[in-house]
C-alpha cells in the first residue's frame, strides 16, 4: 500500500549560488559522507530529502541529518534514516521507501514513495545512531 509520494525539483545554479553564500549550509543539510559531492549532485539530495519531507507530510520530527541518502546494494539510491526520524518512520508503518533521483540540464529532482507494510520489501535502513 502506498502510503506517502513526495516529488521536489532544485535550480542547480541558484542552489550552488547559495551554497556560496552561506557555506555553513553545506553542514547544515548533508551528513559529512555526502558532502564531497559535486553540486548538482547535492541538489539532488537536497531535492530527494525534500521529497521525504513532503511525502511525510511535515517537518515535525525532522533534522537534516537524519536522513542521508546512500545507494543500496545494487547501486540504487536509498535513505538511510537515523534518530526521531527513523522512529517516526517506523510508527507510521513505513517498511520501505523508494528513491529515484536525477539532474540534468540545469534541474534536479527527485521522486519517493513511502510503502506500507502491507505489500512492503526489504525493510527501511536504519543507523546505529546520530552523527
Amino acid at each position: 500500500m502506498i502510503s506517502g509520494i513526495g516529488i521536489d525539483v532544485v535550480d542547480i545554479g541558484r542552489f550552488e549560488r547559495s551554497l556560496a553564500r552561506t557555506p555553513a549550509l553545506l553542514e547544515r543539510l548533508f551528513a559529512e559522507s555526502e558532502r564531497g559531492r559535486a553540486p548538482r549532485s547535492l541538489a539532488a539530495r537536497f531535492a530527494a530529502k525534500e521529497a521525504l519531507i513532503k511525502a511525510l507530510g511535515g517537518h515535525a520530527v525532522i533534522r537534516w541529518h537524519d536522513m542521508q541518502i546512500v545507494q543500496d546494494d545494487e547501486g540504487n539510491p536509498d535513505f538511510l534514516l537515523a534518530g526521531a526520524l527513523a522512529a517516526h518512520v517506523e510508527a507510521l508503518g513505513i517498511a520501505r521507501i523508494h528513491l529515484s533521483m536525477s539532474h540534468d540540464a540545469g534541474i534536479a529532482s527527485a521522486f519517493v514513495v513511502l510503502e506500507g507494510v502491507e505489500t512492503a520489501g526489504p525493510p527501511v535502513r536504519a543507523s546505529a545512531g546520530d552523527e
